[in-house]
């Protein structure tokens, strides 16, 4: 087996423990993660484990009675509510990005609902939305472009689902 083999295999292996690890237990941290994944024999660098997290979609997010935990996606590439992101889609009136962020214009009053919808949805390309009344800011996460991420969002607000 060449080098690339061997590296690409033991990737492999390191994220599939990693999906385990985060199935069976809460983990909070980075370095938690780290210490379980070295206890079976997977010694990383931080960068390495970083990558990793963001290739499997995992995510930090806030438990029911307080603090922090990584957790996965429900699906490959399905946020937990894709289903709630069309729903809100009825709210959404325009999107548009400047390259930079992007702005989604929402029916009168809806903004917040969006926004919390979104937030909730944990979309990896999704670093954060700030609402007002009828206006959401919504910034990409890091390596993201403004653009991709108002296609991304188009596919959920805009785009229906084909019946057969």
């Amino acid at each position: 087996m060449n080098v690339a083999r061997e590296q690409e295999h033991g990737t492999t292996a390191r994220r599939r423990l990693i999906r385990q690890l985060l199935g069976e237990r809460r983990v909070a941290t980075q370095g938690a993660l780290r210490a379980l994944l070295g206890r079976a024999g997977h010694h990383v660098t931080q960068g390495t484990l970083s990558r990793d997290l963001a290739a499997i979609g995992a995510r930090r997010a806030p438990l029911p009675g307080g603090g922090m935990a990584y957790e996965l996606p429900a699906g490959p590439n399905v946020p937990p509510a894709a289903e709630e992101l069309r729903t809100a889609g009825a709210l959404v009136t325009r999107l548009r990005d400047n390259g930079s962020l992007v702005v989604l214009n929402a029916r009168a009053g809806a903004a917040s609902a969006v926004a919390l919808t979104l937030d909730q949805a944990r979309l990896p390309e999704v670093l954060g939305s700030v609402a007002g009344d009828d206006t959401v800011f919504v910034a990409p996460a890091q390596g993201i472009s403004a653009v991709r991420l108002r296609q991304r969002l188009e596919e959920f607000f805009f785009k229906k689902e084909k019946r057969e």
